[in-house]
């Protein structure tokens, strides 16, 4: 094939193409997600918008499948390597092999992939429609990414944990193993059906034999075909997902030649920083046998890059890793969201015009929130539901307990205090609810434990209903400032009794930041001169008067919201005042002058980091975030509980599988309070904390109907992740005159105070708590805490 005349390189879209005869053909588009296992794919996956993606790269994919021969894979690679000339360095590379896929690869065909024994005939169509004369038996397993595979038509091809679809022609019997749950199912039924209308027209009749008793007609179907079952099935197949610590274990080793020797050095263990990437050279990172990384400098050779899958290949072989590992090749400057997040930092590259193109156009246009509604791509870019006239209530975390905030105080936050702010607002004549979790930075561990229980029970007290959003202080949303007009100031303080705040020196200094009512806040800052800068206002206000400073770069629309926000921090008389025409007293109390950033601050960087979504799932006894790619609406299934990363803040996004019960959200909860301490991804330069993610986060349970059960070790603080030796020990030897009622100070040494309940001995715990300690712990987490509160443990 001439891959230079009619390359559909620049079509957004997924094009397929399968060896045939020692040369790639392409698939037709009816026949996408069948894979042969006698023939090697190759899979070009193009960015539907490059605006919308912002100059994503292109992802180019090698499959080989189980029976593939030596000619095949050779004409793939052969053609890979020359699809890769033809787009250029903005492409990722991956090598794939059958039954062990990336999650990319995976993501691009929905609802499942289906392997298909043998190869294909040059002469037949690589899917018949509308065929009927058909018997095969398919094995569906998967949980988020499901696959079929075409085994032996017999009843020893069955175990208890998979799904099996017996594929008559006109009848398809999906028949659930006794131990799958109630996702799994799910997503094999989509499956079925998706089959049933790809490749019978729709026409084909669909059966599920959930229990075999209550389906005796299919049964007899099912033994008329298979012959009668002799003996019981064989139990579940194990998870062969890797150990979640395993993919932690990183390294990073240099590739180079010396005269006629290929060196391989390893250079560098976590906490790896991009500054280790030099441009010339050729690198390899090992993510623990899980996945091979090759990353190519912009400067090194063709030859090298040539030889990047070989030596991937090598390095393999000598790690003694299975042949199946997957392969990333990434170029400089073109690199996946997965392999950025293993660096503890990543600044991309660009141009001084690409930083300051766009961005400067557009940072002057003033936006009407009250036309969010006819504009909804704006209102979903800026996550703005409505233009925050809704209904407002605040609560403040004061001893552990909210405390309403007198409405007039709206707005005004303390940083060493926790808030929660209730939005309700009607959408196509709906009432809805948005319940803020406002973390100032100086909040203690004990109140962001209380901000999430007090959380959770007004959700209980909602039914359930109420949207949960986790702000930290400082990066808060568009909406949530909308919903203060402009009007939030941030003290540097903690607030007394109903969310008052406690005196404060007379002297005090607030940096006012922002254009309209979505973007502005206003927050206390030292109040020295050094604080200032030329691009912002300030109030600086005094025991008689009240500074309204400009700045030399502050412009008309941030004048005028500094003048709405003076009149929620001072009374007293206002005195405007230019940069550079300041009087003696003004610097006086700000302790004299001092050098400040006096330059106009430049348009800040648009970020290219496109928002990641990840399932989280228990079945590994560990909680664990795994990423969806390119995921749309589909990927939101009621069973699954979802975390979208949007780089700015977390959205969980969950539904619960027993009406009413709130454990998913308490999980939920829990979940996205340590994303917003253990970030999953970061911007650079912005201070947060972590780059990696996706390993465990806290010790769970998996139920057969997919529910997440919160362990023992999962039950309490919040700042002690498991149970130390010393705690171990004298689990159940302690009397319960020693943990009931008791002070801290007064608990027997080794006791964590958080879960002093632990130590006592199950018959004590059964007799006073009225369950046993299993059943303690599979309770929601503000559960938990009600009854240790009742009962004198917490």
């Amino acid at each position: 094939m001439d891959i230079s005349k009619g390359f559909p390189g620049m079509q957004g879209g997924l094009h397929i193409w399968i060896s045939e005869n020692r040369k790639m053909v392409p698939v037709p588009e009816g026949a996408y997600g069948n894979f042969f296992e006698e023939h090697c794919y190759v899979i070009l996956h193009v960015p539907q918008s490059p605006k919308a993606t912002q100059g994503a790269s292109s992802d180019l994919h090698y499959w080989v499948g189980k029976q593939a021969g030596a000619e095949a894979q050779g004409a793939a690679e052969a053609f890979q390597q020359r699809l890769h000339d033809e787009l250029g360095g903005q492409t990722v590379l991956h090598r794939e092999a059958q039954g062990h896929e990336s999650d990319c690869f995976c993501s691009y065909f929905r609802p499942g992939i289906i392997y298909r024994k043998g190869g294909l005939a040059s002469d037949l169509k690589h899917v018949e429609t509308n065929l009927f004369n058909i018997q095969r038996l398919l094995h569906i397993k998967g949980r988020k990414h499901v696959s079929a595979t075409e085994v032996e038509l017999s009843w020893n091809s069955f175990n208890k944990g998979d799904i099996f679809l017996l594929d008559l022609g006109k009848m398809m019997i999906q028949w659930n193993g006794p131990k799958t749950n109630i996702s799994e199912k799910a997503r094999g039924l989509a499956l079925t059906y998706s089959l049933r209308d790809r490749e019978r027209g729709g026409r084909a009749q669909i059966g599920v034999v959930d229990d075999e008793a209550k389906a005796p007609d299919l049964m007899q179907i099912m033994e008329a075909v298979l012959g009668c079952r002799v003996g019981s099935l064989r139990a579940a197949t194990p998870s062969k997902d890797i150990n979640q610590l395993q993919k932690a274990n990183v390294r990073l080793y240099h590739v180079y030649e010396k005269g006629k020797d290929l060196v391989v050095l390893e250079l560098a263990t976590p906490p790896l920083t991009q500054d280790l990437l030099q441009e010339e050279d050729f690198y390899i990172l090992d993510q623990g046998g899980f996945k091979i990384y090759v990353w190519q400098g912009r400067m090194s050779s063709l030859q090298e890059r040539k030889a990047a899958f070989s030596r991937a290949v090598g390095f393999i072989q000598a790690k003694g890793y299975p042949t199946y590992t997957n392969v990333e090749v990434v170029n400089d400057g073109a690199e996946s969201a997965a392999f950025k997040q293993l660096f503890r930092t990543w600044s991309e590259k660009r141009s001084r015009n690409q930083k300051l193109g766009g961005r400067d156009k557009s940072i002057h246009v003033k936006l009407d929130v009250g036309k969010l509604h006819t504009q909804p791509k704006l209102a979903a870019q800026l996550r703005m539901v409505d233009d925050g006239s809704g209904k407002v209530e605040v609560w403040c975390i004061q001893d552990l307990h909210r405390q309403p905030v007198d409405p007039k105080r709206h707005g005004q936050l303390c940083a060493g205090n926790c808030y929660l702010v209730l939005y309700t607002y009607q959408r196509l004549g709906r009432v809805q609810y948005i319940l803020y979790l406002w973390q100032g930075h100086q909040a203690t561990a004990d109140e962001i434990e209380a901000l999430n229980s007090n959380a959770e029970e007004l959700d209980v007290m909602y039914g359930g209903v109420l949207v949960q959003e986790h702000v930290t202080m400082g990066s808060e949303p568009p909406h949530f400032l909308a919903i203060f007009q402009g009007q939030l100031v941030i003290f540097q303080e903690r607030a007394g009794h109903h969310g008052k705040g406690q005196s404060a020196s007379t002297t005090r200094l607030f940096q006012v930041q922002g254009t309209d009512s979505h973007n502005t806040r206003t927050m206390e800052v030292p109040a020295r001169a050094s604080s200032l800068n030329s691009s912002d206002i300030f109030l600086l206000v005094t025991a008689s008067v009240c500074y309204l400073w400009f700045g030399k770069g502050c412009n008309g629309d941030q004048r005028e919201m500094a003048r709405v926000v003076v009149t929620v921090i001072s009374r007293k008389n206002e005195e405007m005042v230019l940069e550079g025409q300041e009087p003696p007293h003004f610097w006086e109390a700000l302790g004299g002058r001092a050098p400040y950033p006096s330059n106009k601050r430049l348009p800040e960087e648009v970020p290219s980091f496109q928002p990641r979504l990840f399932e989280c799932s228990s079945h590994m006894g560990c909680l664990v975030l795994a990423e969806v790619v390119f995921f749309s609406q589909e990927d939101l299934d009621k069973y699954d509980i979802m975390l979208l990363d949007t780089w700015q803040e977390s959205h969980p996004s969950h539904k619960e599988v027993v009406d009413g019960s709130p454990a998913a959200a308490s999980t939920i909860s829990e979940i996205t309070a340590e994303v917003n301490n253990f970030r999953l991804s970061r911007w650079p330069g912005n201070g947060r904390a972590g780059a990696m993610a996706l390993q465990a986060l806290k010790g769970s349970q998996d139920s057969s109907e997919n529910d997440l059960v919160r362990s023992p070790k999962s039950g309490g603080s919040r700042t002690s992740s498991s149970v130390s030796s010393t705690s171990a020990t004298i689990n159940g030897g302690l009397r319960r005159e020693q943990l009931m009622h008791q002070a801290v100070e007064d608990l027997p040494e080794g006791v964590d105070p958080a879960r002093r309940e632990f130590y006592l001995s199950d018959s004590d715990f059964q007799d006073i708590f009225g369950k046993s300690k299993e059943e303690f712990y599979s309770m929601a987490t503000w559960r938990q805490r009600q009854e240790k509160k009742q009962l004198g443990f917490f």
